[in-house]
């Protein structure tokens, strides 16, 4: 299907992704996990959830392999790759791809998706690893959520889950990972790591930058948050119009309101999806983010 794994699509921490070809013509991405000392847990977590799942912005999975210690999954292909390539490198030609109506479209596509996890589904299922790199684009831009080795399924009536490891990747993870007096696990671990995805969006930058060249400017979410009526302080796009400038603004204002430090504050994603879509003029300014900014010499 592979052609003996020749075209490497990408890497993550749980395996590389090759492109591949059903025997109709039809490309496939296909995600070669790699041995894990969690018996098989991701691979598990993937196929139990993601075979639970029907919705445009979650990406499709086509089938598996499970072979002794080979484990495999086959998904749809996804011709424009991941999201990070797009809003961190910020070539003219991504420029041109990616409109602030194109941002804001995805914006909205991601929004749906959680929801759709979260609300949508028999058993609700918490990602617990949304980030840029996990958003794949189709030809049309269409976002999709991938990547759910992670993954935790719970009742839908059950509102705070028990968890006794930390899930996620560091810059992403809700406070209340890695400090239980911030409130319990829940969905709205989600809803911080989609704000904070969502603020890099707006930069077209890592949220952290130890390298920036004012101290002030290492921590983007309270950058964002002191210069959000600054004309084009915030966005390193071009806004070439009142409507543009009008999404920058939102996604910023949704985007601190989900990085709110206790869960209690933070919408949920159906609200989110409420707010992206509201007139700006019906957003509420939210609290500064509490966090100070971190020290140059983290990373």
């Amino acid at each position: 299907m592979t052609n003996s794994f020749k075209l490497k699509l990408g890497q993550g921490g749980f395996g590389t992704v090759y492109k591949g070809k059903l025997l109709t013509g039809s490309p496939v991405a296909v995600k070669l996990l790699k041995a894990s000392k969690r018996n098989g847990e991701e691979f598990i977590n993937e196929v139990a959830s993601i075979s639970r799942t029907s919705h445009v912005n979650i990406v499709t999975l086509l089938g598996f392999c499970l072979e002794g210690s080979k484990k495999a999954l086959i998904y749809e292909f996804m011709s424009n790759g991941s999201l990070d390539k797009f809003i961190y490198n910020r070539g003219p030609e991504n420029i041109a791809s990616l409109t602030w109506e194109n941002l804001y479209q995805i914006a909205i596509g991601i929004a749906r998706g959680l929801e759709y996890l979260h609300r949508g589904c028999n058993t609700k299922i918490l990602h617990f690893d949304i980030k840029p790199h996990n958003i794949l684009l189709d030809e049309n831009f269409c976002p999709k959520i991938s990547d759910f080795g992670l993954a935790k399924l719970c009742p839908r009536n059950e509102s705070i889950i028990s968890m006794s490891d930390r899930r996620g990747t560091m810059g992403y993870f809700a406070p209340e990972m890695v400090n239980r007096h911030f409130g319990g696990v829940s969905q709205k671990s989600d809803v911080y790591s989609y704000g904070m995805m969502l603020l890099e969006m707006v930069g077209g930058r890592k949220n952290i930058n130890p390298e920036a060249s004012n101290t002030s400017e290492i921590y983007f979410p309270h950058f964002a948050y002191r210069t959000l009526d600054v004309d084009n302080e915030v966005r390193p796009y071009e806004v070439m119009n009142a409507e543009e400038d009008e999404i920058a603004k939102r996604m910023t204002v949704v985007g601190l309101w989900c990085i709110q430090s206790l869960p209690n504050d933070r919408p949920t994603m159906s609200r989110v999806v409420d707010m992206l879509e509201d007139n700006m003029n019906s957003l509420e300014m939210p609290p500064k983010p509490l966090f100070s900014s971190p020290t140059r010499s983290q990373t």
